[in-house]
């Protein structure tokens, strides 16, 4: 566990805890880890980055649009479960 302010970025946060993570060919991530820092420590340490690039860069960074998608997928039922979570302990 890392915690730190609410201002602080997750990308500065995950680059404490890469080290602590299970070795992995590819990385993916939402586009709040989006950063140039943050793909440059995944590429150094033999990860490739499967992140969407930030809707601010004027650059697209390709990446794997099918496995971003399921990604997603998982994420939006977390959400979900966490809505239901709040109505039962209502």
């Amino acid at each position: 566990m890392f915690l730190v302010a609410g201002q602080h970025s997750d990308y500065a946060c995950a680059r404490a805890l890469l080290d602590a993570l299970q070795p992995a060919r590819h990385r993916l991530a939402d586009r709040g880890y989006g950063s140039d820092c943050y793909r440059e420590v995944l590429e150094e340490t033999g990860i490739k980055p499967r992140i969407p690039s930030r809707k601010g860069c004027k650059i697209a960074i390709l990446h794997d649009e099918a496995r971003y998608q399921e990604f997603h997928e998982v994420e939006n039922s977390f959400a979900r479960l966490k809505d239901w979570r709040r109505v039962a302990t209502r």
